[in-house]
This record gives C-alpha cells, sequence and structure tokens, in this order.
C-alpha cells in the first residue's frame, strides 16, 4: 500500500504553554493520521501524562520533535501554512481549511508541509507570520478566539478528507434486515387499503389516487423487510382493533391476499 501523504505533513506549534493542550494536538493528529509533531519551544510537560490525556498514542508522543527555533522547526519545509485570526495588511494568500488542505496536499510530493499554529494566549506573532506561504483563517462569528486544539483537529479534519484517508467506516446497524420482496410490499398496500378504508379515510377522496401516492412514497423511503414488516403490523391492527369492537363486519384473514374494501358498519359494541 502506497505511503499516505498525510506522513509528509508536519504540525508545528510554535511555544505551546499548557500540556491539555499538547495532549489535546496529539489525539487530534491520532484520529486523522497524522503522526509528525514539532514543537517550538514547548513548555515543560512530561509524555506519560500526554499519553494519559491521548491514550493509545505513544507512537506519535515518542515520536515527538523538538526545536529551539521556528526556523529550526521548519527548515525542511517547502510549504508552510500558519493559522492565524488575526489579518495584516501585507496581502498574504488567505485560505479557508479546506482550500488549505488542498494547498498543503498539493505540496506534499515535493517534500515536507508544516503546518503552523501559535501560543495559546497571543497566536503567530509577525516574525513568524513574516515566514510563512499562506495564511489561513476559521470561519466563525465575531467571536474568532478558538482554543488551540479545536484550531488543530478543523485542520487535520479538512487534510484527512481532502487526501481520501477518511478511513474509518461508520457501521451500519446491528442487524441488517434485507429487502422486502414485490409480494410483501403487495401485501402491505392491501392491508393498509384495508386500514384506510375501516377508518373511512375514503369517504371523501379517491381511493385510487390515495394508494397510488402511498406506493411513491413507500418506494421512495425503501424501507427493508424489517420496516415493511412493522408497517404491515400496524395496518394490520388498526383493522383488527376495529373488529374486536364490533365496527366492522368481516374478520381479517391472516392470509392477507387482494380483496374489495370493506365497509364500515353502523353498529356500536352494544349491538354485539
Amino acid at each position: 500500500m502506497p505511503e499516505s501523504k498525510l506522513s509528509s505533513i508536519s504540525v508545528i506549534l510554535f511555544e505551546p504553554q499548557d500540556p491539555v493542550i499538547i495532549g489535546a494536538t496529539v489525539r487530534a493528529m491520532k484520529n486523522m493520521g497524522f503522526t509528525s509533531l514539532r514543537l517550538v519551544n514547548p513548555c515543560a510537560y512530561d509524555p506519560v501524562r500526554l499519553e494519559g490525556i491521548a491514550h493509545d498514542t505513544w507512537d506519535i508522543i515518542h515520536a515527538i520533535e523538538h526545536f529551539d527555533t521556528f526556523d529550526a522547526a521548519a527548515a525542511d519545509c517547502v510549504r508552510l501554512v500558519g493559522f492565524t485570526a488575526r489579518r495584516r495588511a501585507a496581502k498574504w494568500a488567505l485560505l479557508d481549511p479546506k482550500e488549505a488542505a488542498e494547498d498543503a496536499l498539493g505540496y506534499a510530493d515535493a517534500g515536507r508541509v508544516g503546518i503552523v499554529f501559535g501560543r495559546e494566549d497571543r497566536g503567530l506573532p509577525n516574525e513568524i507570520l513574516d515566514r510563512i506561504h499562506a495564511a489561513v483563517t476559521i470561519p466563525t462569528t465575531d467571536h474568532a478566539s478558538l482554543n488551540l486544539a479545536q484550531a488543530v483537529l478543523i485542520a487535520l479534519y479538512e487534510l484527512h478528507l481532502a487526501s481520501g484517508d477518511a478511513t474509518r467506516v461508520l457501521r451500519g446497524p446491528r442487524k441488517e434486515a434485507p429487502p422486502p420482496t414485490a409480494d410483501m410490499f403487495e401485501r402491505y398496500f392491501t392491508e393498509m387499503h384495508q386500514a384506510l378504508d375501516s377508518v373511512q379515510f375514503f369517504k371523501t377522496r379517491y381511493p385510487e389516487h390515495i394508494m397510488r401516492s402511498i406506493r411513491a412514497l413507500t418506494f421512495r423511503s425503501t424501507p427493508d423487510d424489517r420496516e415493511l414488516s412493522l408497517l404491515r403490523a400496524i395496518a394490520l391492527e388498526v383493522v383488527r382493533f376495529l373488529e374486536r369492537t364490533g365496527r366492522v363486519e368481516r374478520t381479517l384473514s391472516e392470509d392477507v391476499s387482494p380483496r374489495p374494501p370493506r365497509h364500515i358498519t353502523g353498529r356500536d359494541t352494544s349491538e354485539h
């Protein structure tokens, strides 16, 4: 299997101040398939505590690289994309997270790409912003202050999708049911017709038109065998309730083959 483009992308945190933020960044990286974390002049932290914050991420924690300066951390990068909430007079190439993902992946075949984030309190200072090749702002309300780890997760999520590395497949229903047969559909439509007729739904309506709409709605919703069985049970129970309370003349047969619709009688329970 060819190596993922994400292996050419490094997350660079400039002067992170909180070990919890570093741990949350590691967790986001693990979720989205990234392995390279570079820390520039970070706060002191305990690697074991990081693993406690981000379980099962020791492979990323063990590979963390430390640098004294940003220039050293970015020296081998062919592209630097920096995330910032600030706008400046300088005419940056300003991207949103989705555009930034496409931009970064476009350079990943040529060499290492750095995705750069600043301090929790002040973001990226001007001297670092001067070194990045493209700036990214995350669209928000007027309250543009994002937690650093949240910004990292948004950036890596877009990269994860753009690279085609969305490897986690959501599970389907615990017990998947097969599709219904044509015979089951026809039995259901007969039973639904009988139920609607029993409650005089067709009294001022055209049965053919109503049933055609019900057919279209049912087929459009593509119920499975279990779901159609539930709908059949509802229709059958409407008629059986009316039978038990003496409001219909005929007992519903268990073999629900197509038959003419039944009619409501004028009787109440006391007449039976």
